[in-house]
């Protein structure tokens, strides 16, 4: 007999921490968000247990859509595994066939096996992230700082912004990272600010880093697209500030960086 490994959701669960709220206050608001959406919801401490355990994979709509409300992420980037649409195809009524999008499908893993196997949680807590990038159209190198809260699964690292936590307004920055012994791989988005110099634009990349023996520093480069869609790099560096992520902890880093 097969079984399918509970992977955890921990992509949520950063998200939860970041915005600084139990499992149950996080549960509470996802009610109140129904309400507003003329949706009610009944959200619970458990569900919410269950969705980040692993256990429950798939939000229904009405969660979904409360989900995204909370948060203000879209629920494909909230760490789920979502139906893939399968083709289907029906007569046309005139001697062809169309092809529609269905609804049934198989689900997107999370992870794998390897991802879920347990390794010594050293990385979770709060991190100083700074990284440098080059504005030719400014013709000048800045420096973005983000405060940032790690959850760690196994091998696998998720990171978010803390509310307010950014030398530029509005920025929210989230990183999902793998771990191979002293190498960290994966990529990053990042959300301007909707009145600011980039109008809102949401950018993407890659990053790779490695982490000094102390376990208390990462640095590499990451990779991404500029305002023109040309391809730029650049130095990033992750300093451990905080190995606690309680809420007092993330309450006194919610704040810009020096």
């Amino acid at each position: 007999m097969t079984t399918t490994a509970v992977v955890p959701n921990d992509v949520l669960r950063a998200v939860r921490i970041g915005l600084r709220l139990s499992q149950d206050d996080f549960a509470k608001a996802l009610r109140r968000a129904g309400e507003e959406l003329g949706e009610p919801n009944e959200a619970s401490k458990r569900l919410v247990q269950r969705w980040e355990s692993g256990t429950s994979k798939t939000p229904r709509g009405v969660y979904a859509r409360a989900l995204e409300r909370v948060t203000g992420r879209p629920v494909e980037a909230l760490g789920f595994s979502l139906p893939v649409p399968t083709a289907r195809v029906h007569a046309d009524g005139m001697g062809g066939h169309d092809m529609d999008a269905g609804t049934e499908g198989i689900a997107v893993a999370t992870g794998s096996p390897l991802a879920a196997q347990a390794t010594e949680e050293t990385f979770s807590g709060v991190w100083l992230s700074r990284y440098e990038f080059y504005s030719s159209s400014r013709d000048t190198t800045y420096e973005c700082k983000h405060y940032v809260v790690i959850v760690q699964h196994g091998n696998r690292l998720t990171a978010q912004s803390l509310p307010g936590a950014s030398s530029n307004p509005d920025s929210p920055l989230s990183l999902d990272l793998t771990v191979d012994r002293n190498v960290v791989t994966g990529s990053w988005v990042e959300q301007t600010a909707s009145d600011g110099y980039y109008n809102g634009a949401r950018y993407h990349g890659a990053v790779q880093m490695l982490i000094e023996p102390t376990g208390r520093r990462m640095a590499g480069k990451w990779v991404g697209f500029g305002k023109d869609f040309d391809v730029n790099t650049g130095p990033w560096e992750l300093r451990l500030v905080d190995r606690s992520t309680n809420k007092a902890i993330l309450e006194q880093y919610a704040r810009a960086p020096e």
